[in-house]
């Protein structure tokens, strides 16, 4: 008897316990996050219980959060059935402090402290983002190598981010997962706050509708809303892609690009260039992707944007002394990578002739930005480092990082004339890959014995580059032997995708994926490689790898060490003086 009384107890303090721990409230921004003073945010309150809006005691240092400076409160009674909620919109917080908030809700509580945090004045002008996606150390030095040649051991020359005298570390993982994606990671400079794979713009919560979910302030809102600078938004990708997005979007999917080209015409950037030209254009129209009859391209006419859809175009209207605000879309997808529109024409080259090399749009956009006297703030992406890292296609990746180094010296050579520029490179998360020797083809014996490593290795046989950096044969008898180490089932070749970019794997029975046969139909030697990702997977990931970020100009020196991606954003708005108080 006496021991079935311990044990009846003992299941009562453990129900207990467990409802203890069911019972927490959420809040969001979340425990430790870091604020800019005087951004926006909003506060949201997430219960497990359903609550009348009375009974939440909600305490920001002792005081009342209605006594906080917000725009408006949302009280959901129950919220898809998980509890009530809580929300306060578009709050501001100006006094630079440590913050603790306080929630009790009956038998629920929870605790969070913020960092909220000043800049100081501004030290730039100018600051121009460069974001090579998913660029590797592999694949900055592949392009050193096809672009600047290697002679017994010594570059020729270097990149032109190679030489910038300050540089970071940058880890990237995001608030749900050690691996990240563009959206995420994108978000956290622009945000500075930490968020969940495919957001951008706001924290992950229960929210039901993915525009939904607690939004934090931009960069690009925040030049618009605390500024008078311009604002410029270039990608060779479709700009409604994570990266380009992330700087002025919210959502939790970032697939919603209906939405982001909304925004994007909402957001007011001076300059928007890039792909996926069809979220701009009604439904009926060539292309289209929009599910409703809005025109954003006569939209942007109207509000006085010179409208391009051709590198011609473009170079025109970036000359032109009139031209104040600029939008280009030179693709209705991501546009061509630079190996396919310089060398090979394969691709949808043959259907789009006319695209801007990313040097073009760099320049045009800097012609029209700069017209601004008090300044502006620029990013420029290399999406396709990334969309080519995807299917294991490495030479197409480092041929957009010699466009990427292009780019970057176009800035350079800008910030000659305009000293208060600020310019950072840094990719915004990395892929695995690496260079391990050189495969020779003229090794006897099957594919794999043609590697050389070590002092069997010797130099690649690229020809000297032309000059804009790009070797006008790619593939040569003894070339780079670079490897993934995330892959799906393939066949590997050791030579360069003549016809188009790589597609390692096709789909098989059920969600199965299985190695591309056509690359051994087209070389018999081909090796076939079993993928060390799960079966469902058809190109490579993303890796956990730091991110290298180099800077020069005023304000560089703060990025140096190991830096999370967060700190990046603060780089960026402290050389702005986006939060001029005393930093603390």
């Amino acid at each position: 008897m006496r021991m079935s009384r311990i044990l009846s107890l003992l299941t009562a303090i453990i129900g207990c316990m467990t409802t203890l721990d069911g019972i927490a409230a959420t809040i969001y921004p979340i425990d430790q996050a870091s604020i800019l003073a005087g951004s926006k945010f909003d506060l949201r309150i997430e219960l497990d219980n359903v609550v009348e809006q009375k009974s939440i005691k909600a305490m920001l240092n002792g005081r009342p959060i209605d006594q906080l400076k917000f725009s408006g409160t949302q009280f959901i009674p129950s919220e898809a059935g998980k509890g009530s909620t809580l929300i306060l919109r578009d709050v501001v917080i100006d006094q630079v402090a440590r913050y603790q908030l306080k929630v009790n809700a009956g038998a629920e509580q929870a605790e969070v402290s913020w960092d909220v945090y000043g800049t100081g004045p501004a030290k730039v002008k100018n600051v121009i983002l460069f974001i090579g996606d998913g660029m590797t150390i592999a694949n900055r030095t592949a392009a050193r190598v096809l672009s600047k040649g290697i002679v017994q051991g010594k570059y020729q020359s270097a990149l032109s981010f190679d030489d910038m005298p300050h540089m970071a570390l940058i880890g990237t993982s995001g608030s749900d997962s050690l691996i990240t994606d563009s959206a995420n990671s994108m978000s956290a400079y622009m945000t500075g706050h930490k968020t969940g794979v495919n957001a951008m713009g706001v924290y992950v919560s229960r929210a039901q509708n993915t525009l939904e979910h607690p939004k934090v302030e931009t960069v690009g809102e925040l030049i618009k809303r605390k500024t008078n600078k311009s604002l410029g938004i270039v990608s060779d990708a479709e700009v409604e892609d994570a990266t380009p997005a992330a700087v002025v979007a919210h959502t939790r999917r970032r697939t919603d690009k209906q939405y982001i080209a909304d925004q994007l015409f909402a957001s007011n950037a001076e300059v928007i260039l890039g792909g996926g030209s069809a979220y701009f254009v009604p439904q009926g129209s060539p292309n289209s992707k929009r599910k409703d009859n809005r025109n954003l391209v006569e939209q942007f006419q109207t509000k006085g944007y010179a409208v391009v859809a051709t590198r011609d175009e473009l170079v025109a209207a970036g000359k032109n002394p009139s031209t104040k605000k600029l939008f280009g879309s030179f693709h209705p997808d991501n546009m061509d990578g630079s190996l396919d529109r310089f060398i090979l024409k394969k691709n949808t080259v043959p259907q789009y002739p006319n695209q801007p090399d990313l040097t073009e749009m760099t320049q045009a956009a800097l012609n029209v930005l700069s017209k601004n006297p008090n300044g502006f703030f620029l990013m420029v992406e290399a999406a396709l480092i990334d969309k080519f890292n995807h299917p294991l296609d490495w030479e197409r990746a480092a041929y957009d990082t010699i466009m990427l180094s292009n780019a970057v010296q176009v800035a350079k050579d800008f910030a000659k004339t305009h000293p208060d520029t600020l310019i950072i490179v840094t990719p915004d998360h990395t892929h695995s890959g690496s260079i391990s020797g050189v495969v020779d083809d003229s090794r006897p014996g099957p594919l794999r014995e043609k590697v050389g490593v070590y002092a069997n290795a010797g130099y690649p046989n690229y020809p000297t580059a032309n000059n804009a950096g790009y070797p006008e044969k790619v593939d040569v008898s003894r070339r780079l032997a670079y490897f993934y180490s995330a892959y799906p089932d393939h066949f590997e070749t050791m030579h360069p995708k003549m016809d188009g970019t790589f597609v390692p794997a096709i789909k098989g029975e059920g969600d199965v994926y299985i190695a591309n046969p056509i690359y051994q139909q087209l070389q018999h030697d081909a090796i076939h490689v079993d993928g060390n990702l799960p079966a469902r997977a058809d190109v490579g990931v993303h890796s956990a790898d730091d991110a290298v970020l180099t800077a020069t100009g005023p304000g560089s020196e703060r990025f140096k060490g190991f830096m999370d991606n967060t700190e990046v954003f603060k780089g960026i708005v402290n050389a702005l003086g986006l939060a001029p108080t005393p930093l603390k």
